[in-house]
């Protein structure tokens, strides 16, 4: 039997949590015992009375931190640094662009970091972080659209057709799932749309539904120095996996860009890809630089928490049932679900956060540990 911990979300306007009552339920047939801290899910629209019912103890956090097993949405904040003692700890951790001391944390703890970001299906697929991709990617160009009215201190361009004519520009830097879904919606609009990525074969079903408002352009800083200019809305959408985000927009661009323009930056979560943005958050999203809004919170489905809840816990419940089942085990011959660990027993386990933070020395493979492990 395995102690499953579920915390209420800490991050500042955070209203998502890591297991529905439904989730609970299936832990406990399972023969787990399963710890919510009071309150966790209301933001998600999940009373207690519902986790009670579905079998959950309820209790403070120091109670759902205890458990050997804690599921999460977002990292762990400053004041939960305190709880982390070795347990496995599975949610979206970004260790390349989160708090240095979070990673410190975790390494003098000895806890088992398992990221829902790098966590890879039998395709390659990064099916946890696709989810929340699809929700920000749409919300980018919603927001984007908000934020360009004249009240917002936009240019009071509106991207989308009217009677037939379209009006405004949407520029997108990348060619994954955020890229495709802010493109989807912003075509659905009916305004023009550029998307600047690396694989024209990721577009195609787009340039066939909208062939007269959509564009790809291969990526590269002269392609975008060139559409940037004449973009009302920038959604920055770049990905590499467990590593910083480049800035693929430097400051010189965002300084030609029109005033009232609006950049979107979805890899903030990642450190961001344009040079001028830094973390925002829900109770204050949006700041200016050379007369661009920049719109750059780091947890942007968190602004629809049922829908996100329920479409994360859809596709985690599975891997949280074999960690409860098997522990750290659960990850042996299952090389996508084994990259999901980014830390264990105070070694980085994840390349690419160890080469950003200059830590190579920390850094051993899991496959190595795990054969030294008792």
């Amino acid at each position: 039997m395995m102690r499953v911990g579920v915390p209420k979300e800490t991050k500042t306007e955070e209203y998502r949590v890591g297991l529905t009552p439904a989730g609970v339920r299936a832990l406990i047939q399972a023969g787990h015992a399963v710890t919510v801290e009071r309150g966790a899910g209301e933001g998600s629209g999940f009373e207690d009375a519902a986790y009670r019912d579905a079998g959950a103890e309820l209790g403070d956090a120091a109670a759902a931190w205890g458990a050997d097993l804690v599921v999460k949405v977002k990292e762990p904040q400053p004041d939960e640094y305190g709880y982390l003692r070795g347990q496995i700890v599975f949610t979206y951790f970004h260790l390349a662009a989160a708090p240095r001391e979070l990673l410190d944390a975790l390494l003098g703890s000895g806890t088992t970091a398992v990221a829902y970001e790098t966590l890879e299906d039998e395709q390659g697929h990064l099916p946890l972080l696709a989810l929340m991709s699809g929700v920000a990617g749409n919300m980018a160009t919603l927001m984007g659209a908000y934020y360009l009215a004249r009240f917002n201190g936009g240019r009071g361009t509106l991207p989308a057709k009217v009677l037939g004519v379209g009006y405004g520009r949407v520029l997108i830097i990348g060619d994954g799932v955020v890229a495709h879904h802010a493109a989807q919606r912003a075509c659905a609009m009916g305004t023009e749309v550029v998307m600047a990525g690396l694989d024209s074969s990721r577009a195609a079903d787009l340039q066939a539904q909208y062939p007269d408002c959509f564009r790809f352009v291969h990526s590269s800083p002269q392609t975008i120095a060139a559409e940037i200019t004449a973009a009302d809305l920038v959604v920055g959408a770049v990905l590499i996996r467990g590593a910083r985000a480049p800035h693929v927009v430097t400051e010189d661009m965002v300084r030609r860009m029109a005033a009232g323009a609006v950049i979107v930056d979805v890899s903030i979560d990642q450190g961001g890809c344009v040079a001028t943005s830094r973390p925002t958050t829900h109770a204050d999203p949006v700041y200016t630089v050379h007369g661009v809004i920049h719109y750059c919170v780091t947890n942007m489905p968190g602004a629809y928490p049922r829908t996100s809840t329920l479409a994360l816990t859809r596709a985690t419940l599975p891997y949280v049932l074999r960690l409860a089942e098997q522990g750290i085990e659960a990850v042996r011959g299952d090389p996508g679900f084994a990259k999901a660990v980014n830390t264990y027993r105070g070694w980085i386990t994840c390349r690419p956060v160890a080469e950003y933070w200059g830590l190579l020395e920390r850094y051993r493979s899991l496959d190595e540990l795990l054969g030294e492990s008792p």
